[in-house]
């Protein structure tokens, strides 16, 4: 799906034209029970419920496309009778008004949605009757064909924050009674996708508000797909390899993770000028690192370290250029330009013994603000909470973990295999 086609069933999400059919949800708590259900016309919603629903739906095709936005396929076994794309088709089919088929997809999510808290449940169905278009986007009063689809979308539930208000019944000031609120939505899909403009029943369109930590055992295990990357797992993945190899955090491996910022992107331009934007994107394939390593001057050890790293991460699947481009890392690159251009402007300037002291004096003043703007730079990317540093064949090992309630990195460790903690050789 792209940009547009998702416009075009967002603009429907307003009071004078959405057309939902049914809503149905389910109030889960933190131990996977089920605590209420509920289901009915969409239309006959009291308006702030109304409202309130149609803004989560707005929620849940909202973001990047490629980042927040996932387009998922189906695996040819899952659209087999039984399988998790067959039970979306029946969803779909009855209109959502089985309840023996909705208990059974309620408890399909509550087994496969990693969450530790409590959350709500919600499908929504709808019918678009899809208008002819002329090629100038033009709607022709002809209809040409019924998409018929389901949102799902999986938001958090939590106590509201404690304060103090007027408590009318005793008037006086005390207390706010706490209630559970339900959130905007974490996790959603639609199915089917929306491509061309037409039914695509192989595809689903997958939604996280978390780019960093998107439920991907949701992907894998509730709606049978492969999981795939955001764009900001692409970056980080691809940017933890290649400061692995690179070596410590000094000056000269920050002076390289720029350059080879700033070369990719020159590349990811030139690409954009000589394609459309409905072409295939610019991936980082082996050709285009072993290029983009070679104009950083990486050298070969260390560049053919960083494209094996590469493929046993991603696999078949190598990310997108655009996707591992660091926007803040291009605005330092520049920074960084301009202080060396400052630098040979000053060196020039100390030989001239006849030069205006005033005049030295300002360029002298710039080079050390722009030292304190890289500077400033190079630390806001150092403060993290937690730093890892594996080997690149242990980084697809990494998993998060609820442990005594508390959300924990797990590091599986075979027998023969070290560790070291902040520099210490450990046993754990």
């Amino acid at each position: 799906m792209n940009k547009k086609e998702i416009l075009e069933l967002k603009r429907r999400f307003k009071k004078e034209s959405v057309t939902f059919t049914h809503l149905c949800g389910c109030y889960v708590d933190c131990n996977h029970n089920k605590i209420c259900k509920w289901g009915g016309k969409f239309l006959n919603l009291e308006e702030d419920e109304f409202f309130k629903y149609l803004e989560i739906a707005n929620k849940a095709l909202s973001g990047t496309l490629g980042n927040n936005l996932l387009e998922l396929h189906f695996p040819t076994e899952e659209e087999a009778v039984g399988g998790r794309q067959q039970i979306l088709m029946a969803l779909r089919d009855t209109k959502l008004e089985d309840e023996t088929l909705l208990d059974r997809y309620y408890d399909l999510i509550i087994d496969t949605y990693d969450h530790a808290g409590n959350y709500l449940i919600l499908l929504y169905h709808d019918v678009y009757d899809v208008m002819k278009r002329t090629n100038d986007n033009i709607n022709l009063d002809e209809s040409e064909e019924a998409f018929e689809y389901l949102i799902c979308a999986i938001c958090p539930v939590d106590l509201s924050k404690p304060g103090l208000g007027y408590r009318e019944d005793e008037q006086r000031i005390g207390p706010r009674i706490r209630d559970w609120v339900v959130g905007a939505p974490d996790t959603a899909f639609l199915f089917p996708a929306f491509n061309d403009r037409s039914t695509d029943i192989h595809s689903t369109l997958f939604y996280t508000k978390n780019t960093k930590e998107p439920h991907s055992e949701f992907m894998t295990n509730c709606l049978g797909c492969q999981v795939e990357r955001t764009a900001t797992e692409q970056k980080m993945a691809f940017h933890s390899i290649v400061r692995n190899v690179l070596g410590p955090d000094d000056e000269e491996t920050d002076g390289l993770l720029l350059d080879i910022q700033q070369n990719l992107s020159d590349m990811v331009d030139e690409y954009a000028e000589t394609h459309d934007e409905d072409d295939d994107p610019f991936v980082l394939d082996s050709g285009v690192i072993e290029k983009v390593l070679a104009d950083s001057k990486i050298d070969e050890d260390k560049a053919s370290r960083i494209g094996k790293s590469v493929e046993e991460v991603f696999g078949e699947k190598p990310p997108v250029a655009e996707h591992v481009i660091d926007a803040k890392a291009l605005a330092a690159n520049e920074i960084r330009a301009e202080k060396m251009a400052l630098e040979d402007q000053v060196g020039d300037l100390t030989l001239q013994l006849n030069a205006k002291d005033d005049e030295l004096k300002e360029r002298t003043s710039q080079l050390i603000e722009k030292q304190e703007e890289i500077d400033n730079y190079i630390a806001e990317t150092k403060t993290y909470d937690v730093v890892l540093r594996v080997k690149p064949e242990k980084a697809s090992q990494i998993k998060s973990q609820i442990i005594d309630g508390e959300k924990c990195l797990v590091i599986p460790m075979k027998d023969n295999e070290h560790a070291t903690i902040n520099g210490v050789n450990t046993t754990v």
